[in-house]
């Protein structure tokens, strides 16, 4: 996976994540917006109103004393503990 930082702030971070789409885009979200300090974190991948832009770009701000790139880090942690419940679920039950 790529990552090309868009912009960083003390409290904000925008990033180009190359050749994923809605599904894994959408799961980072979720495990973003339940991390503490992480106070709003979306994500566009629409070509028509981005300049033609196909890969999402994610923006995270984060509350006072949280840095968002700190923040990323765990909610991408949060991401691969989901993902390992999930299998450990699937082989238990198959």
């Amino acid at each position: 996976m790529e990552l090309r930082v868009i912009e960083k702030g003390d409290t904000s971070l925008s990033i180009e994540v190359a050749g994923e789409d809605h599904t894994f885009m959408n799961v980072l979200k979720g495990a973003l917006l339940e991390t503490d300090g992480v106070a709003a974190a979306t994500y566009d991948m629409n070509p028509e109103q981005s300049g033609g832009q196909t890969d999402p770009i994610l923006t995270i701000k984060t509350e006072d004393n949280t840095d968002a790139l700190d923040a990323l880090e765990t909610g991408a942690q949060r991401v691969v503990e989901k993902a390992d419940a999930l299998e450990t679920a699937y082989n238990t039950a198959a």
